[in-house]
């Protein structure tokens, strides 16, 4: 618009929204507001394993856009590359188009890298999207519907073996759900037994769940082995085949179902010369700026931003984002109106991970805990978390509902009329 001034936000997901929520209310009104986005909804990514487990439905992890703003605009659609010299975003939907801005924020975070070793693209399950976590849900029981039906008792173990690649949260969560799941549905399937069921989950280092302290990941370990999932600590993958994994020692780690929860990418518009990358993420400075520009800021996933509580770099987790949002808000109106920006610095409450079994572990303000009381603390705070509360109250119900019926063992298919 005539007289206007554009701030452009380049992606949809908890960073980019929680910005323009907050953004919209401080930014002078001589500025407009677009948030550039390839869907028009925000996924929560932590709940994606309860997705996969069926203890929620896909859309309790999803919130549009819409209802979570008011003056921000929206624009449904892939980004393909930035002019920074004459400050224009360029994208496409069914047709191409382009934006000027004159301030612009990446906040884009990453997509999962298939490529990052042989056969992961051919023969592994990525776990990034709804899409992704109810795909493994439906494998899931395309594998137990074709183990009850099968002959041989020795194929029916080998359908329903499971390997997960990484022990970080996502990797122990869906291990811990799909664990949860197996055992609920089991009993519907005659000829599945749930000792011929088997998860195998391989993690790089020697202890699990990294992000956290140690004794909690041994905790987790102890939980897991307990409840018969196979843990291999300090195994790297190096290849995946059809029905098996190759680790870097050359020992075959064989499952008929293979998921994978490591490994990422920057999306492509990202990996431009102008900018400051390492590792393919955006160099920022303490106030999420980007050196050698003025209008230029990052933030979440795709960023490395440094944290002046701790002087290290922030890890790309939800809590983080979620507080970088906010403190790139109040920046940005700083910047806009002529005031000083400010380093951000942020001391984090601490990390939860659920588990299964109504279990979860968490550390919070230094504080350690395992268990029921874990799994309570661990729903309360991701409740208090998804965005808006229509959300909330559904996710609620689920969660209540699930504690006392079955999961859904459906297998949901999509397919349009006339397709095989």
């Amino acid at each position: 618009m005539e007289g206007k001034k554009n701030l452009v936000i380049i992606g949809g997901g908890f960073a980019g929204a929680t910005l323009a929520r907050n953004v919209e209310k401080k930014l002078p009104a001589d500025w407009e507001i677009y948030l550039l986005s390839k869907t028009n909804f925000i996924t929560y990514n932590p709940l994606l394993p309860e997705v996969v487990g069926a203890s929620v439905l896909p859309g309790h992890v999803q919130a549009p856009i819409r209802l979570m703003i008011k003056r921000t605009r929206i624009r449904m659609v892939t980004v393909d590359r930035i002019d920074f010299e004459n400050q224009k975003v360029i994208y496409h939907n069914n047709e191409p188009g382009e934006l000027h801005f004159d301030h612009i924020v990446f906040a884009s975070g990453v997509g999962a890298n298939t490529s990052m070793m042989e056969g992961l693209q051919e023969h592994a399950l990525p776990l990034k999207t709804v899409g992704d976590a109810l795909y493994i849900r439906n494998k899931i029981v395309e594998r137990l519907e074709q183990a009850t039906i099968h002959p041989d008792p020795e194929r029916r173990k080998a359908l329903t073996s499971f390997v997960v690649i990484g022990g970080g949260f996502s990797g122990v969560e869906v291990a811990g759900e799909m664990e949860d799941f197996l055992q609920s549905a089991e009993r519907y399937y005659k000829n599945v037994k749930r000792e011929d069921c088997k998860i195998i989950l391989l993690h790089g280092t020697d202890c699990l769940l990294p992000e956290i302290s140690r004794s909690l990941g041994k905790k987790t370990e102890e939980i897991f082995r307990r409840r018969g999932i196979d843990v291999r600590l300090n195994t790297r993958a190096s290849k995946i085949e059809e029905g098996k994994v190759i680790l870097a020692d050359g020992t075959e780690v064989e499952g008929a179902t293979i998921i994978c929860t490591i490994g990422t990418k920057p999306h492509a518009f990202s990996q431009n010369d102008a900018l400051p990358l390492n590792r393919g993420k955006i160099v920022t400075q303490a106030d999420m700026s980007v050196e050698g520009f003025d209008n230029v800021w990052a933030l979440g996933d795709c960023a490395l931003v440094p944290n002046m509580h701790d002087g290290k770099l922030c890890p790309p987790t939800a809590q983080f984002a979620d507080r970088q949002a906010k403190f790139l808000a109040k920046n940005i109106v700083a910047k806009v109106t002529g005031q000083d920006t400010k380093p951000f610095a942020y001391k984090p409450a601490g990390m939860l991970a659920s588990i299964g079994h109504n279990k979860a572990v968490a550390e919070v303000y230094g504080i350690r805990v395992s268990g029921l009381i874990g799994f309570m603390m661990w729903r309360g705070i991701y409740l208090l978390k998804v965005p808006t509360f229509a959300r909330k109250a559904r996710l609620f119900l689920e969660w209540n509902w699930a504690m006392f019926f079955p999961p859904d063992i459906a297998h949901l298919g999509f397919k349009r009329t006339g397709e095989d």
